[in-house]
């Protein structure tokens, strides 16, 4: 695997797979958000579960995310905003969406995502799916238009297959 599944353009070995094999912590919330995709794309529910914010770990179902990321195809990740989330924060979210084709039908999973600094590491508390009044970006993507996965292929040619 080269370049990495988050979408940074950066080379995976260099982005995200320091925080997966355990050999960095992410400075921040986006950055925990972009390894989280990178676990799913990899199949690295260990991580997913390790990220978690402890008061969610026990209702965490380790066999139900290793189904769904082992039966999807990862597509790309869209960071649509962050607040807060810094270094120097205790808590921050981010918005996003995350394509994804599961059983030959692609998906979107659009998600506003808590975190929080547990002992100085960031972890996942929980997301929702916003509500239509505060979605950032409600263009209608054009068939011939960049895909928004990120793939650098025309929508029609990608997720709008």
């Amino acid at each position: 695997m080269d370049q990495c599944p988050c979408g940074s353009g950066l080379e995976y070995a260099e982005c995200c797979a320091p925080f997966i094999k355990g050999d960095k912590l992410p400075e921040t919330a986006e950055k925990l958000m972009r390894s989280r995709y990178s676990a799913y794309a990899t199949v690295n529910v260990d991580y997913l579960h390790a990220t978690l914010h402890p008061d969610h770990q026990a209702d965490h179902d380790v066999n139900a995310a290793r189904k769904w990321a082992a039966d999807s195809d990862w597509l790309g990740l869209e960071i649509i905003s962050t607040a807060e989330g810094g270094e120097n924060d205790g808590t921050g979210i981010v918005e996003f969406r995350a394509n994804y084709r599961e059983k030959g039908k692609n998906k979107t999973l659009h998600e506003v995502s808590r975190f929080e600094k547990v002992d100085g590491r960031w972890t996942y508390v929980d997301g929702e799916m916003p509500r239509p009044d505060t979605i950032v970006n409600t263009r209608k993507v054009g068939r011939n238009d960049p895909c928004p996965c990120g793939s650098g292929k025309k929508y029609k040619k990608c997720c709008g297959a």
